[in-house]
């Protein structure tokens, strides 16, 4: 399987949008076999997905992401592991290990309903998202 986690300063890079540097990883069984870093650089969202997806990506791990980056790459077949924050090492082997989304590897302030909605669970905000108004929420990015 391979998967790409957005780097930035020895950790994981704190917003995906903006993010210029993937580790992109072959795991197979557990293991990391292959790892090489790649320039994803761009200011079209677009076409960060679309490099991702040339690299074979199905999964990528990231700090922030915008729903309509998010909804974009699930549509395309790519699981998020979004808001996580943390050492390279350490993300690595959790990741490796089956072990994210994790609480000691998410952002501050981050929510665990808020991976949930983000795929589609139904955390305490529901699908709707934060009040369950008309907001960004309700418009099924998640």
């Amino acid at each position: 399987m391979k998967a790409a986690l957005t780097i930035w300063e020895g950790s994981v890079s704190p917003v995906f949008d903006v993010s210029r540097e993937a580790l992109i990883l072959t795991v197979d069984k557990g293991q990391i076999s292959e790892r090489f870093t790649e320039n994803i650089e761009t200011t079209n969202p677009a076409l960060k997905v679309e490099r991702l997806l040339e690299l074979g990506v199905q999964t990528l791990i990231c700090g922030a992401i915008s729903e309509q980056v998010h909804h974009e790459l699930t549509t395309r077949g790519v699981t998020v592991l979004g808001f996580v924050a943390g050492e390279v090492a350490e993300v690595l082997r959790a990741f490796a290990a089956g072990e994210l989304p994790a609480s000691e590897l998410s952002m501050p302030g981050y929510r665990q309903q808020e991976q949930n909605r983000f795929r589609g669970g139904r955390g305490s905000g529901g699908a709707r998202g934060r009040g369950g108004g008309k907001g960004r929420g309700s418009q099924g990015y998640g």
